[in-house]
């Protein structure tokens, strides 16, 4: 969790923001462990409101043209990007159990908000429609998606792997915590200056060690998984979410914003906290569906 402390300017001669910084960080592990290991339900509803304030951080920054038809489209670009975070908790509850029930329920929610994204861009006026339109497809896939197989790395038949989940995120901060410390003291070569002017190979490499170790750590008290597959998800997070995080600073350099957010004081927004989180989800998810 020392992840939360960061991402952020150290402004060393103000007691009073180092204050709020760590309160916000206690308020932020403490609803993250309550969601994650209260049960089934607030697990869903934790990641389902996340993956909704991550979602209407990401269409902030990139739907900035028109605020007021704006606030229609992040509406409209929210309500798709969450339905397969929903969906997949649906089917992983046993609330939805038939194919056929499951292929009905999705047809009829995502065809009237995709088409009405459509409907609404040809009366916005906008110079840009089909840009629009694509941002708000963007945000399923980048954000809606990953937080949907989510639901299949937390949920295998009656079993709720809260330990699982945990442990990716804590082998995702401890990764950036650890880039950060080592490169803030040994970092020289520059990663990528064009996306990132202060992360080093030196940073991604220490990142790196510490992920492993956290991996053997966490075989040796979560009885959860087996020393080799948690060595794999250290390697996987150790090279996607350092990917995930480059990417979300490649995306607010495109376009001129420093935060993804204000939700977190002092820690910018909540998309900060979860970019290296969202990028592995996929290549971690396939892997747990392979070994189950």
């Amino acid at each position: 969790m020392v992840y939360l402390t960061h991402k952020f300017q150290p402004n060393t001669s103000s007691m009073q923001g180092l204050l709020r910084r760590a309160a916000t960080a206690a308020i932020f592990v403490l609803i993250m462990m309550a969601g994650l290991f209260g049960g089934p339900y607030s697990f869903v509803l934790l990641f389902s409101i996340i993956t909704g304030i991550c979602l209407w951080e990401y269409l902030g920054m990139v739907l900035v043209k028109d605020k007021q038809r704006d606030r229609i489209r992040k509406v409209v670009g929210l309500i798709m990007g969450i339905l397969p975070m929903v969906l997949s908790a649906l089917v992983q509850l046993g609330v939805v159990n038939d194919p056929t029930t499951f292929v009905l329920i999705t047809s009829l929610l995502f065809s009237p908000f995709i088409f009405s994204a459509f409907i609404f861009e040809m009366f916005t006026g906008s110079d840009q429609p089909f840009a629009n339109i694509a941002y708000i497809i963007l945000g399923i896939i980048y954000i809606g998606v990953p937080f949907a197989l989510l639901d299949f790395i937390a949920f295998d038949g009656e079993y709720f792997h809260a330990k699982t989940v945990f442990g990716l995120l804590l082998l995702t901060w401890l990764n950036d915590t650890g880039a950060y410390m080592v490169g803030s003291i040994w970092g020289k070569t520059p990663l990528l200056p064009r996306i990132s002017p202060k992360k080093t190979w030196e940073g991604s490499l220490g990142g790196g060690v510490i992920t492993f170790i956290t991996a053997i750590i966490l075989y040796l008290t979560l009885n959860e998984l087996s020393i080799i597959d948690w060595l794999v998800l250290a390697a996987i997070v150790a090279v996607f979410a350092s990917l995930g995080d480059l990417v979300e600073s490649m995306l607010k350099r495109s376009q001129q914003i420093k935060d993804s957010g204000t939700l977190l004081p002092g820690h910018g927004g909540l998309l900060d906290r979860f970019d290296g989180f969202i990028f592995c989800l996929p290549f971690a998810a396939a892997y747990l569906l392979w070994i189950r």
